[in-house]
C-alpha cells in the first residue's frame, strides 16, 4: 500500500511551512528585543567615587551629591545624579539613602526646627533618627536604606543600596 501525497496536501504542507517560516522570521527579532535586557550581564557592585573626603566627615550627616556615569537602563545609557547622607560613627563611614520609605520623597537632615538631629520628610512629616530608623507614629514604613561604603585614597566611594543594617 502506498501513501501518496495528493497535490492538495502538498500545496497545504508547502503553504503551512512557508507561513511558519515567515511567522518565525517576523517574531524572532521581537522576542529577542523583549528579552535582551534580561540576557545582559549586570554590573552591580561597582563603587562610585564621590567628592567627599573622609577627613572632613564628622558625626553630623552631610549631603553628598554624586553622579553615576553611563548608567544603562534597558537600551539607553545616561548619567544619573544621586545623593546620600554621609557621616562618621567612630571610624566607620555611614551613608544613608535620602529616599523616604513612605512615598519616595527626599529627606533632609534637621530640616524642621521642631525636630532637630533627625531626618525629616517634608511631604507628609515623616521622621527618621540619625541611623535611619523611622520614628514611631510617623508615616515611614521602614528605615532608610543604606549605601555600601568603601574608602579609597581618602575619598568616600558608594556602592549599591542595601537594607539598613544599623537598626
Amino acid at each position: 500500500m502506498s501513501n501518496k501525497v495528493s497535490r492538495r496536501q502538498f500545496m497545504s504542507y508547502t503553504l503551512m511551512g512557508t507561513g511558519g517560516f515567515m511567522a518565525s522570521a517576523m517574531l524572532m527579532p521581537m522576542i529577542r528585543f523583549a528579552i535582551d535586557p534580561v540576557l545582559q550581564s549586570s554590573d552591580g557592585g561597582d563603587f562610585i567615587p564621590t567628592p567627599q573626603k573622609v577627613d572632613e566627615l564628622t558625626e553630623t550627616p552631610v549631603r553628598v551629591d554624586f553622579t553615576i556615569k553611563d548608567r544603562k537602563d534597558a537600551w539607553y545609557k545616561s548619567d544619573v545624579a544621586n545623593t546620600a547622607w554621609v557621616y562618621k560613627d567612630g571610624d566607620t563611614v555611614i551613608a544613608l539613602s535620602p529616599v523616604c520609605k513612605h512615598l519616595g520623597c527626599t529627606v533632609n537632615w534637621s530640616g524642621d526646627e521642631s525636630h532637630p538631629n533627625e531626618y525629616f520628610c517634608p511631604c507628609h512629616g515623616g521622621r527618621y533618627k540619625k541611623n535611619g530608623e523611622n520614628v514611631p507614629g510617623t508615616p515611614p514604613t521602614g528605615p532608610l536604606d543604606e549605601y555600601e561604603v568603601k574608602v579609597e585614597g581618602g575619598l568616600v566611594y558608594l556602592g549599591k543600596t542595601i537594607p539598613n543594617t544599623l537598626v
